[in-house]
Formats: structure tokens, sequence, C-alpha cells
């Protein structure tokens, strides 16, 4: 008998599974693994968000499987270790999984590929699962990735997608592979009262909705902070519920300026993948340093933490990073405004905002999270690196009624107008009256240390 083994990590979907559709073609039997790593806790990324919604998308994965006569194993233990033990106890002769860009994924394939050949099982690694088109696939003349996204998008746009593929109808597991109880919710702590639920099915609910009622605005809609006209669909992406190259081809069909804009957003995901994936190094270090000497964390510990809790006296920061730690998701406007405020304002170490991050989104993706991070920073890809988002004319132009800030800081529910962004201008008593803080530092001091720390 012919035996694989398909490895899921970030792509916890039956539809337009590529890795899935290859160990299925011309095998007797198959084993659909997950593995809960040790290593990923021991590297923080095992945030209690996160493994909320990645019990939510193991069950529903398991679910999916039981319905076409199959079944999903889960093995906790070293990735390499457990691999290797499935393959021996079902006899299997090939693995197949997704490709990924960080350095531990590359570093962990390479190890995988190597025990395995030991054992005489082929590992066949697939592209485009958790992108839509796969690092490395459009590069410039002069280098090994684009630096800058214009260029990329152009060139993006222009390739071949591959089709999607639908979901297998059968699926047959062999006997005598044991599997681990499913993780569930029950016993995580420190979950976002608001936490989205998990899993496939949930995540084509939410694409046809998206398809339906929300994508042919979000042009004009997308950075409308109230009105929350995005997709939420990031954190399926980011577990691989849904398909990238699914998603724009569905959103290509739909047509118009709306699906142009999502599209966009598609590619920068890929944009930031490519970037990765040729410098590794950039989760952690400057993709292009400035010379920034940022603040000690011990000097800004006060300011730090008053970001951390939305009591930066800055009401549409504040209401940002109170939503994130509600619903463990946060507008990318509001992204973008709370990571120029930590960085530039306060002039601190993009590590520390990102890391933060990392602890509370459930889509907290290292290609993603860092890169974006950096381009606020100006460390990263940024063409304009010192460009400082004032957070009050942010405020006028994306929340122009208030309602926003009004949602998530109730202290200032009550105040009328625009002045809601600036309660700075009620006066000190009537200010801490309301029970909200005073601004931790004034804009102009904030933007005079930001241009003397980068020369300018």
């Amino acid at each position: 008998m012919s035996i694989s083994v398909v490895l899921f990590t970030s792509d916890l979907r039956l539809h337009d599974h590529p890795p899935l559709r290859a160990a299925l073609d011309g095998a007797d039997g198959t084993v659909p693994l997950f593995v809960r790593d040790p290593a990923v806790d021991a590297a923080g990324f095992a945030a209690p968000n996160r493994l909320a919604f990645l019990a939510d998308c193991l069950r529903d994965l398991d679910a999916g499987l039981r319905e076409r006569g199959g079944r999903l194993v889960v093995r906790r233990g070293g990735l390499i270790e457990q691999v290797c033990r499935v393959v021996t106890e079902a006899d299997a002769d090939e693995v197949h999984m997704a490709s990924d860009v960080s350095a531990h994924a590359q570093h962990r394939e390479e190890r995988l590929r190597r025990a395995l050949e030991a054992q005489g099982v082929r590992l066949h690694v697939h592209d485009t699962v958790t992108t839509a088109v796969a690092p490395g696939a459009v590069t410039p003349a002069s280098s090994d990735h684009f630096a800058v996204f214009t260029p990329y998008l152009r060139r993006w746009s222009d390739h071949r997608l591959r089709d999607p593929l639908g979901a297998p109808r059968a699926v047959r597991v062999p006997d005598g592979v044991g599997s681990e109880p499913l993780p569930g919710r029950g016993g995580l702590s420190g979950l976002s009262e608001g936490l989205a639920a998990g899993g496939e099915e949930e995540g084509r609910r939410r694409l046809t909705a998206w398809l339906r009622d929300g994508i042919a605005a979000y042009e004009d809609r997308h950075d409308d902070l109230a009105g929350d006209a995005t997709s939420r669909l990031s954190p399926h992406l980011h577990f691989g519920t849904l398909s990238p190259v699914e998603l724009v081809h569905r959103a290509r069909r739909e047509g118009g300026a709306g699906a142009d804009a999502f599209v966009r957003q598609l590619a920068w995901r890929d944009f930031h993948r490519q970037v990765l994936a040729a410098r590794p190094a950039a989760a952690t270090a400057d993709y292009r340093t400035r010379g920034d000497r940022w603040r000690p964390e011990r000097e800004a510990a006060g300011d730090i933490a008053a970001w951390r809790e939305g009591r930066t006296g800055y009401p549409i920061v504040d209401a940002a990073m109170r939503q994130l730690r509600h619903e463990g998701r946060m507008h990318n406007r509001g992204r973008l405004l709370t990571a120029s405020f930590l960085t530039k304002t306060l002039y601190v170490d993009w590590r520390v905002g990102a890391r933060h991050f990392l602890d509370l989104l459930v889509d907290g993706d290292v290609a993603n999270n860092q890169l974006n991070w950096q381009w606020v920073a100006g460390t990263g890809t940024d063409t304009r690196p010192n460009r400082v988002l004032n957070p009050v004319l942010q405020a006028k132009r994306y929340d122009p009624e208030g309602r926003y800030v009004r949602r998530w800081v109730p202290e200032l529910a009550e105040v009328e107008g625009t002045r809601v962004h600036e309660p700075w201008r009620l006066g000190d008593d009537d200010r801490a009256a309301l029970g909200y803080p005073a601004p931790v530092v004034g804009l102009g001091e904030g933007l005079e240390r930001f241009r003397r720390a980068r020369g300018r």
C-alpha cells in the first residue's frame, strides 16, 4: 500500500489545499497531521488569543475530515520527531506540506527533509498555499526580492495564479495511527473578551458575506474607523482557513474599485512574505538601519505602559489600543496610528510594539506584523522613513464624528463634536473629572525629539 502524510501548519483548511490534494492522489491512505510543537511556545508565539483560535480551527478541520471518512491526527512534541514517528507508524513513503518564509520555518523544513531522507521518505513542499504568489516567483533584475511595493504590485498583478482546488470528497486514514485529544478553548486564560471564532466553516461564511455585502464599498470605506468596513478575514488568512489564491480569484470576479483595493491588500501580504523569505533577519533586526538610539525601555517604561493600556491622553490612539485588548484585532488604520505614535512620537523601539501586538493579535503574523512595524518606524521598506502621523489630524480625518473614539473610550462619550479628539481643550479640571489622562507628551515635543534623533 502507498501511504502519505500531509502535515498541516498554517493552512488549516480542506478547500484549495495543494499538499492535501497531492497527498491523496495515488495514495491508498493519507494521514492528516498537525503537530503542537513546544518550540513555537518557547519562541513566544503561543499567545492565548491565537491558541483559542487555533483550537477552533483544528476542531473544524477534524469535523470536515470526518465528514469525508477521515480524521485529524494531533501530536504534541518536536515537529521533526513527531512527523518521523507518524511516518513509521503508518509505514508512509512521502510527506507533503506547505512552504513558509520565516527563518524558523526554513530551518525546520531543511531538518525535516534530512530526517525523512534518512528513513527513505521523500518530503514534498508546495508553494502558493499560504500566499497567492510564491516568494521569489517575481523578482527585479538586480535583486532577489522587491524592496518597494509599487513595482512589486505591477509584477504580482501580471503573474498568472494557479486555479483553486476543490475540497476532497473522501479521505481514508490508515488504522494504527493514534492521536492526542483535540485542544479546546477551555482552560485558556487571558483571552480577549470579543475574540472571534475560528475555523474554515466560519472563514468561508465570513468570505461569502464580505463578497456579498462589503467588498464593493471597500475602496471608499476601508479607512473609516467607526464604520469598520474591513473584511475581518486576516485571522483566517493567518491560520490558513482561507486560501489567498481563492480570495484573489473571487475578488477579481467581483470586479470594481473595491475589489481592486482588497486585492491590493492581499498583494501587500505577499510582498512582506517575499521580503522576509529573502531577509529572515528582518523579523528581529532593522531591514534598513537609520542609526536609531531608541529610548531605553526603563526610561520610557511609563510611556510604554500608557500606550499598552490605552491611556496616552490621545483618544484615537487609546481607542485603537483598547480595541486590540478587547477583540484581539485592530483596524488597519489604527495599527498605523498606534505604531507611529510609539516609534516616532514616543521614540520607542519598534520591537517593543511588535512584541505587544504579537501578544494579543489573533492574526499575529511574523511577516506582516514585524515588517509593518518596520515600515511605520522607518526602518523597513517605506520610501518616506521619516513621516510622522499626527494622531489629532488623523482622528479628524478618519473618525470625523468621533464615533470610534466614543465606542472605545467611554470616559469621553459625552464630549461633543471634534473636541472628543482634543480633550485637553476642555481644561485640566473638566478633563480630569471625566477620568481621562493628560497627554503623555506634547506632539510638538515628540516631533522635535524624533527629528533630533534622526539628525533632521
